[in-house]
């Protein structure tokens, strides 16, 4: 069974980071490209970064480029969010998941950016 466990949320102010966690399980991990995907209230769920099975080659929505950085550890079938100079706009809840045919949805984890 497929598990994908997010955490490292929190509040903080304009300007701070944090970094997210996506721990998985279930599954070959380096055989996928996993990504991080946001949904702030009363919007869809969008795509932000993700990262091929291998590492290495990461992609980024025009909105967080240059602030997030998306990173992978196979050896603990983890994947990574660091965040940095966040925005009000950033509020949402944090989602990882596989990039094409997505498995079931996780819990997500909450990222509020006050002004």
């Amino acid at each position: 069974e497929v598990q994908l466990v997010e955490s490292g949320g929190g509040l903080v102010q304009a300007g701070g980071s944090l970094t997210l966690s996506c721990a998985a399980s279930g599954f070959t991990f380096d055989d996928y490209a996993i990504g991080w995907f946001r949904q702030a209230p009363g919007k869809e769920r969008e795509g932000v970064a993700c990262i091929r099975g291998s590492g290495g080659r990461a992609y980024y929505a025009e909105s967080v480029k240059g602030r997030f950085t998306i990173s992978r550890d196979n050896a603990k079938n983890t994947v990574y969010l660091q965040m940095n100079s966040l925005k009000p706009e950033d509020t949402a809840v944090y989602y990882c998941n596989r990039i094409g045919t997505r498995w079931p949805w996780g819990q997500g984890t909450q990222v509020t950016v006050s002004s």
